[in-house]
């Protein structure tokens, strides 16, 4: 869990996902399309350590395992909890930080 902390905080927006996750496309896509580049850890790239973080992630106790969202360091969610932010409108204020068109 270390390690999924520590990359967690090295940028401002970061998602862990596997390749082969149309929902991790899905996230991925909507903070492109909103103007911000997040770091992403592929965990099916890496995998003897992408399993463990894996492992770490679902002791998170997020909704869905893979993506997994961190914005300022913080845990955000998986894609329920970053579509419903994005739905209410609290998404945008979270990522202006990180975002040279929502400035």
């Amino acid at each position: 869990m270390e390690k999924v902390t520590r990359l967690a905080s090295q940028n401002g927006v970061v998602i862990f996902t596997k390749s082969s996750c149309c929902l991790c496309y899905a996230v991925k896509i909507l903070f492109q399309e909103l103007g911000v580049n997040p770091t992403v850890h592929e965990l099916d790239k890496d995998t003897v350590e992408g399993r463990e973080m894996e492992k770490a992630i679902a002791r998170l106790g997020c909704s869905a395992p893979i993506p997994v969202v961190y914005i300022g360091g913080k845990l955000v969610g998986s894609t329920n909890e970053v579509m419903s932010l994005h739905l209410s409108g609290s998404l945008i204020p979270l990522l202006k930080p990180y975002s040279a068109t929502l400035s």
